[in-house]
């Protein structure tokens, strides 16, 4: 992967101010990208991943991060060429000119991240919270959401530097883990020949395959950082970076985690537990006591649920802005220039959610939805090859996206039935608030006056 030239800072649209201001550095954005991809997922894979892959639960990880980086090549490219919130619908919108496609594309996105906020706001509130107080989950879901909408609402340098604090708070409980199962080897105890172990009768590449597909959502949430290009200073220069910097960190880091956890407990104990990572710190015997975990996940959620509203409220605007949604969504607060009408009709969305029962079905269709996504994305940087704009950005090598394209459609084809119904349902809706909302502007126009 090469750079057509090194980006310069106030030249063309890429240093440009726009209605939003531009206070996400390099640093920020690496935490910001990090933070996201990191998010609550990991506390709860292996337990996951163990049922597939036993003891090999570092090789899924590390395939999950490969396929991950082949998307995120092609959103190396067309952020860098295009730094302008609204990602995915954007792109899709100069690739392939067709209004309906955009929006689909688009909301796709809203869908997939308002679903996600969701069940990270029940995720809260729910064993984790109930370990310090014990209140309904719905309403502490929904009280979590207004808390969260605040912190968005007060502007995008609060909640990516909270991003940060949280991030590291993050950081050092995978690192926890990491370290006690380093201590526990380093006293004669573990065993290291399990992470070479498979269970019993599975062929490698399909056991390894079939994890990968459950790993692959712990690398999903980098695209969320497109939807802040515009709030991004000098987006050619530091995006790649901080983007591959951040997939990068989070792989080694899961990788180093799934080695530990291996090593801590047989892979039928991993497949057991609903916290997995609570219980390998606990075996390793170190005496780290149980409600530190417990807060460190609040803390990977509450983060998690964050950056996916500031991706979902700034997708809204975006989309509004290039008049796929109604143009309302596009109102910004006077001094905070925080897009505040997003902000609350997402928010608002995402609360109704919290009052789903089957969230399992739901983060399934988060993945299905987002690998639409990316295919549309992977597509859209070969079309617009052809069309070149005057500020130097990324260009990823041709071969990238096509790969991107094969990985996801190998991905989707794993998918189950009822998740692909699910998920059929919500694009159906999405078209018909599409036309709808066409009718309505057709309706207007014909009864304004004639200039």
């Amino acid at each position: 992967m090469t750079s057509t030239a090194q980006a310069r800072a106030g030249e063309g649209d890429a240093g440009t101010e726009g209605k939003l201001k531009r206070h996400i550095t390099g640093p920020l954005l690496f935490m910001f990208i990090l933070g996201d991809v990191l998010g609550a997922g990991i506390y709860a894979l292996m337990g996951v991943l163990a049922g597939d892959v036993g003891g090999m639960l570092w090789a899924p990880l590390l395939v999950a991060l490969l396929l991950a980086l082949l998307t995120a090549g092609s959103y190396a490219e067309l952020v860098t060429k295009y730094p302008k919130a609204g990602g995915a619908a954007v792109f899709a919108e100069r690739a392939y000119r067709q209004p309906v496609l955009s929006f689909l594309v688009g909301f796709c996105m809203l869908a997939a991240g308002i679903t996600s906020a969701a069940g990270l706001a029940l995720a809260f509130a729910g064993d984790y919270l109930a370990t310090f107080i014990d209140i309904p989950a719905v309403p502490a879901a929904v009280a979590f959401l207004a808390l969260v909408a605040c912190l968005n609402a007060r502007g995008i340098s609060e909640s990516v530097k909270s991003n940060v604090v949280m991030t590291v708070i993050e950081l050092t409980g995978l690192l926890i883990v990491i370290i006690a199962v380093s201590v526990m080897v380093g006293g004669g105890r573990g065993g290291l020949g399990r992470t070479l172990e498979l269970p019993d009768g599975a062929t490698p590449a399909l056991a390894i395959l079939a994890g990968a597909i459950v790993a692959y959502y712990s690398f999903v949430g980098f695209e969320t950082s497109a939807n802040v290009a515009e709030e991004i200073r000098n987006p050619s220069k530091v995006y790649p970076t901080a983007l591959f910097g951040a997939l990068i960190t989070a792989g080694v880091l899961y990788a180093l985690v799934g080695l530990a956890s291996a090593i801590a407990l047989p892979a039928s104990e991993l497949s057991e537990s609903s916290g997995p990572l609570l219980a390998v710190v606990s075996a390793a015997g170190v005496g780290v006591p149980d409600w530190l975990f417990s807060a460190i996940a609040l803390v990977a959620v509450a983060n998690g649920a964050l950056l996916t509203m500031i991706m979902s409220s700034r997708l809204a605007y975006g989309m509004a802005e290039h008049g796929l949604l109604p143009g309302v969504l596009s109102h910004v607060l006077p001094q905070r220039r925080t897009p505040w009408v997003a902000i609350v009709a997402t928010t608002a969305v995402a609360m109704l959610l919290t009052l789903v029962g089957d969230l399992s079905t739901l983060a399934e269709t988060v993945v299905l939805l987002l690998l639409i996504v990316f295919i549309s994305t992977n597509i859209a940087v070969l079309v617009l090859r052809r069309d070149t704009v005057e500020h130097p950005h990324f260009r990823v090598w041709t071969a990238v996206p096509v790969l991107g394209v094969a990985s996801c459609v190998l991905l989707l084809t794993q998918q189950a039935a009822e998740v692909w119904l699910f998920a059929a349902i919500l694009l159906a809706v999405g078209a018909v608030l599409y036309f709808s909302a066409r009718a309505a502007t057709r309706r207007t126009a014909a009864k304004s006056p004639a200039d």
